[in-house]
């Protein structure tokens, strides 16, 4: 018959005063008062219905019910506190970025979303169009631009506004903003692992030459800080400091730039929709009043 009362930190105390036979002992051992655990233990006898020790000025004896119980907590309590700690190669939910994680709703999302499914989120970072959520290195991946891939859905989140990165020394760091046509008469620095910005988004005849391609936003950023061309990214860039050598200078008419999530159409995670529905609940709290972005939601692919 279960007895109602006991718990875990009744029988750590327990044993530990077993193996000390030492109040003292005991209660640096635990990193507790000897008050506290004379307490506690005095409340597991009172619980038992039964006396577990034999206390003197000098030493402290175990009775033979005090004996029975020690014998078996020091085979069972380790492994119930070996069985209880949470398991190392315990499945995580992965999410993918390729450059400029978003630095309000997303941490907000995964902090609810572990709380409700008790399932572990990590971010990682992949050099890459897709952020790997193509080869099934990461679960979903929050990627900017309008993508349409076979095999893969996407849901548009919000959309933000952009701005054109430039170097301090360029005369376009003392400008107020900078228009989307006049933006194709300055060379362009393309991430061309991620990036959002082409040349192609300028009408033909229009396009900007592409002075550096680069294969990750590291190097873009290098880039631009050296002067070697101008590069566009969403605005929430702007709002993080990012380069001490790159000013973010405004371009009101240029196109939005969409946000998504994007993840498998078959096949993924079981946990993917409720992820989603946390992404769109912080959206809307975190973005939804302005700020760059605007709310949209579908679903494509």
């Amino acid at each position: 018959m279960a007895i109602p009362g006991i718990e875990l930190h009744h029988l750590r105390c327990y044993l530990a005063l077993a193996e000390e036979r030492h109040f003292t002992r005991a209660a640096d051992r635990l990193g507790l008062s000897q008050p506290t655990v004379s307490r506690t233990i005095r409340r597991l006898e009172e619980l038992l219905g039964r006396r577990l020790l034999e206390r003197t000025t000098r030493r402290v004896a175990l009775t033979a019910a005090g004996e029975r119980l020690y014998g078996e907590l020091r085979e069972l309590l380790p492994r119930l506190e070996a069985a209880l700690l949470p398991d190392p190669e315990a499945p995580v939910f992965r999410i993918g970025f390729a450059w400029g994680f978003p630095a309000t709703w997303p941490q907000a999302a995964i902090e609810r979303f572990e709380a409700e499914t008790g399932v572990g989120a990590r971010v990682y970072r992949r050099d890459a169009a897709l952020a790997g959520v193509d080869s099934g290195d990461v679960d979903v991946a929050i990627l900017r631009g309008d993508l349409a891939v076979p095999g893969l859905a996407a849901e548009t989140l919000l959309h933000e506004r952009r701005i054109a990165a430039v170097s301090v020394r360029s005369p376009l760091a003392a400008r107020d903003e900078v228009g989307w046509r006049e933006l194709a008469r300055v060379p362009l620095v393309l991430n061309e692992a991620g990036g959002t910005t082409g040349a192609s988004e300028w009408p033909p005849g229009e396009r900007p030459e592409i002075a550096v391609r680069c294969g990750n936003f590291d190097e873009w950023l290098e880039a631009v800080a050296g002067n070697r061309g101008v590069g566009v990214v969403p605005e929430s860039i702007g709002r993080q400091r990012v380069h001490p050598f790159v000013s973010f200078v405004p371009i009101p008419d240029a196109p939005l730039m969409p946000l998504q999530i994007v993840f498998p159409r078959h096949n993924g995670h079981p946990l993917t929709r409720r992820f989603l529905a946390h992404a769109r609940a912080t959206v809307r709290q975190c973005e939804g009043g302005g700020g760059g972005g605007v709310v949209r939601k579908g679903r494509k692919g």
